[in-house]
């Protein structure tokens, strides 16, 4: 069992609130992400959890047991950190082996666990080396082995890729999916790249400013953002936003088609003129500048050259209607009022 519970956790650090009022839970044998921009608090409610830090007020639950104070060592979690933070003098297997010494694990059963975890993270051929010997994604292993090793409730990485180059990175994201599938146990897992997040998490929750922006499945958070934050920081390019009257709309990239200027029946037919070309192999991504500003359009890819003058289209059951203070809002009877004015109105200001 794995389950945490966040309640009204807040804190502050002299008078900067760093978290204001986080309420979450965290279902039991989840891979959630902890995803938000560099300074979101993702990382100090992860440490708070941990027990690296104290709430300044609010309550902690593990396993429905208040954990708020407890020391680390008290929760039975465990903690994988960006920087793997192993013994240097220390072999693989020494490194993997001190928690369980310091645990009083009888010699034998310590054996058996190391070698069960040593061939789950494929570093039998590397016991007798030392960190310093290793590549970066094998000391990741070796940290990831330390932390198995312990059989916590929970696992706690933040962001344990971000020192490794992109190519391992996503092998090492494939193998955190396999790890966790095998160790049915709860992964929470602190990122700022939606990449991580998107092909990882079974659960998300989106935070800025230290607030909770939004939490769900990726599906729920990529195809129903409830807020503006949301919409433009999931997605890349992120959604188009256009201001309108008294509200915003948006329209993911994926969503708008492109034509050399010939009329396409859609509820909303845009000219347009291509501005930049970016071929990404399986797609193509255009900017179209149009008179309800430019656009971001993404396509399968596209080698051939056209020409500069195009259409973009899109069906008004793709566009998101946001208010003025960015929260989504159900689309209403005056839909068929903004796609008509979409298609003539100068003024409207692209964002």
């Amino acid at each position: 069992m794995g389950n945490i519970i966040i309640n009204q956790i807040k804190k502050s650090f002299h008078l900067n609130e760093v978290l204001k009022g986080i309420d979450v839970e965290i279902p039991d044998g989840s891979f959630t992400i902890l995803l938000g921009p560099s300074g979101c608090g993702k990382s100090t409610l992860l440490r708070i959890i941990s027990g690296l830090e104290e709430p300044t007020s609010g309550k902690l639950f593990i396993n429905e047991e208040d954990v708020t104070f407890e020391e680390p060592k008290d929760r039975n979690i465990a903690m994988v950190f960006q920087n793997y933070a192993l013994y240097p003098h220390m072999t693989v297997y020494k490194n993997i082996e001190y928690g369980l010494k310091i645990k009083k694990v009888p010699k034998q059963e310590r054996e058996e666990i190391i070698q069960n975890v040593l061939k789950m993270v494929e570093l039998i051929e590397h016991v007798d080396k030392r960190p310093a010997q290793l590549s970066g994604g094998q000391r990741q292993r070796v940290a990831l082995a330390r932390a198995i090793v312990k059989r916590p409730y929970a696992f706690l990485m933040d962001e344990p890729l971000s020192n490794l180059d992109a190519k391992l990175r996503n092998q090492m994201r494939q193998e955190l999916i396999e790890l966790h599938q095998q160790l049915e146990t709860t992964f929470l897992y602190v990122t700022h790249d939606q990449v991580e997040a998107m092909s990882m998490g079974s659960h998300i929750i989106i935070m800025n400013q230290g607030e909770v922006m939004q939490q769900g499945t990726p599906k729920e958070i990529y195809t129903n953002p409830a807020n503006l934050f949301v919409a433009q920081f999931i997605g890349s390019p992120p959604t188009n936003i256009i201001e309108f009257e008294d509200m915003y709309l948006g329209i993911r990239p994926e969503d708008i088609g492109i034509v050399n200027t010939n009329q396409i029946e859609s509820d909303v037919n845009i000219s347009g003129k291509i501005l930049t070309t970016e071929q990404l192999g399986g797609e193509t991504i255009y900017r179209v500048k149009t008179h309800i500003g430019n656009l971001n359009v993404r396509i399968q890819s596209c080698w051939d050259e056209i020409n500069e003058d195009v259409d973009v289209r899109f069906s008004f059951d793709k566009l998101m209607v946001f208010n003025k203070e960015g929260n989504r809002v159900v689309k209403n009877d005056n839909m068929m009022r903004i796609i008509k004015k979409l298609k003539n109105e100068k003024e409207l200001v692209y964002s």
